[in-house]
């Protein structure tokens, strides 16, 4: 990635997505919370892994940034709870913790990324890039292959104009769904 990132192309993509930020420190999580609420849609604070799972089951986050240090449920394992509910959840550990030995059992329960606190802006966008990447890449994969259900007679005029036009059903299909959604 190159130190321009276009900031108005990058706040574009992660407006549409929601984040949880769960760190004990109150000052510590303000900053954070009110830091990415400039680039998502929606922040959600937990001061503690506890309420943080809690809320996870309710809000389901696009991403989650967690502290690794914490009282009742520290950081790694609420990383390995999220995990066994969606494996694919997107996870960043935010610490200031040097201990290796907590650092590696993070990257053994797949978080996907570590961010060494104190943060500079440059490891946030570079750190939100890789997110979009990511998301990008993923909704590339899931929207590759899809299936629909149509009342026969809406799939027989679909199957006339397939005919007429001498393309695929899926084109037609296609077409009218790109029509409804950009008028």
């Amino acid at each position: 990635m190159s130190s321009n990132v276009d900031l108005i192309q990058l706040t574009e993509q992660t407006k549409k997505l929601t984040a949880m930020v769960v760190e004990d420190e109150v000052v510590a999580n303000d900053l954070l919370s009110s830091t990415f609420k400039n680039f998502f849609a929606d922040v959600t604070s937990a001061y503690n892994g506890a309420e943080a799972l809690r809320m996870y089951e309710k809000m389901n986050p696009d991403i989650v940034f967690v502290d690794i240090i914490m009282p009742e449920i520290d950081g790694i394992e609420l990383a390995r709870r999220i995990r066994s509910i969606n494996p694919s959840q997107i996870i960043i550990v935010i610490s200031a913790s040097n201990d290796i030995q907590k650092i590696s059992e993070s990257i053994e329960v797949g978080v996907n990324s570590f961010i060494q606190k104190p943060i500079d802006t440059k490891k946030i966008l570079e750190m939100l890039q890789n997110i979009t990447t990511i998301i990008s890449k993923r909704k590339k994969i899931e929207t590759k292959t899809f299936s629909i259900s149509l009342p026969l007679d809406v799939y027989e005029m679909v199957d006339d104009n397939a005919k007429a036009e001498s393309i695929s059903k899926n084109a037609v299909i296609i077409r009218a769904l790109r029509s409804f959604y950009t008028e």
